[in-house]
């Protein structure tokens, strides 16, 4: 059996934060480049798959492969980050210092890795910048558009929307991540965390992180959208609503549920994931998402 239990998956969670904590600045900004074009292909190749069938939830069902790619070859995703460097900070394996610093590099890798994806696509689809005609094109305008003037025009109603929707984005994407542990095997990985990427991309909620591919893109094609719109309707909320529903949802929810099973009377020490307590052959997440 390749199953591991969730006392073992709680282990991984926080060694797993740990690692990610100590990474250098280096490690942080070229695993967050890659993370973020990667997961910009992914997006790309949903919106072709939705575009040739005429049925989104094509695209929904082939997006996690950008997912299933950063996990396995050990990238940085910081919407998965949100739930599990906190719990190392819980924990006392790292410092709050050291998670923001995590959060801050990775996110300048994002936008790099997203930028230049978007940049290179953009050159394609229009053939050079010489044929506006391909369908996606308009695509990727509409979804500029709709994730930043379109909250703009419900006012603070909008805002508040482009929050919930982030929430529930990634209690989704951080349960991948967690999912991911619940298996042995690269294929029970793969499946595990098929289910949940799936799940958010298929209801349309927000990922910072494709949007960082999504709305840019748009930009560079011709939407109506100025860099204010994009941060202050899109970027900021969305950001903290990521953070917020990994956090609560996947990380402290989770932390609860598992960490109260333990013995009355067990030291806490004993939790796996704390340093030198943890058993040996306790698996632990690869140092991605």
């Amino acid at each position: 059996m390749d199953y591991v239990k969730p006392s073992e998956v709680l282990g991984s969670m926080i060694e797993a934060g740990k690692s990610k904590a100590e990474l250098s600045v280096m490690q942080l900004i070229v695993r967050g480049s890659l993370g973020g074009a990667i997961l910009a292909c992914a997006t790309t190749l949903a919106f072709t798959a939705a575009a040739q069938t005429k049925i989104p939830m094509v695209g929904a069902l082939l997006f996690p492969v950008g997912f299933v790619m950063i996990i396995l070859l050990g990238l940085e995703l910081v919407t998965g980050s949100f739930a599990l460097i906190p719990l190392a900070v819980l924990e006392k394996q790292t410092t709050v210092r050291r998670m923001l610093g995590n959060y801050l590099w990775v996110i300048t890798g994002h936008l790099i890795g997203c930028a230049v994806y978007a940049a290179l696509y953009g050159l394609t689809i229009t053939k050079m910048g010489t044929d506006m005609s391909n369908p996606l094109v308009q695509t990727l305008i509409t979804a500029s558009e709709g994730k930043t003037t379109a909250y703009q025009s419900m006012g603070a109603e909008g805002m508040a929307l482009a929050f919930i929707k982030a929430m529930l984005c990634n209690w989704m994407v951080t349960l991948g991540a967690v999912m991911a542990m619940t298996s042995k095997s690269t294929s029970g990985k793969i499946f595990a965390m098929w289910l949940p990427i799936l799940t958010f991309f298929g209801q349309g909620f927000e990922h910072t992180v494709v949007n960082f591919f999504v709305i840019p893109a748009g930009m560079m094609l011709g939407a109506n959208v100025t860099m204010a719109d994009w941060w202050i309707w899109n970027g900021i909320p969305v950001l903290l609503g990521n953070f917020a529903g990994g956090l609560l949802f996947t990380g402290l929810l989770l932390y609860l549920s598992i960490k109260s099973k333990r013995p009355a009377g067990t030291p806490a020490a004993e939790l796996p994931g704390r340093g030198e307590a943890l058993r040996p052959g306790t698996p632990v997440l690869e140092k991605s998402l």
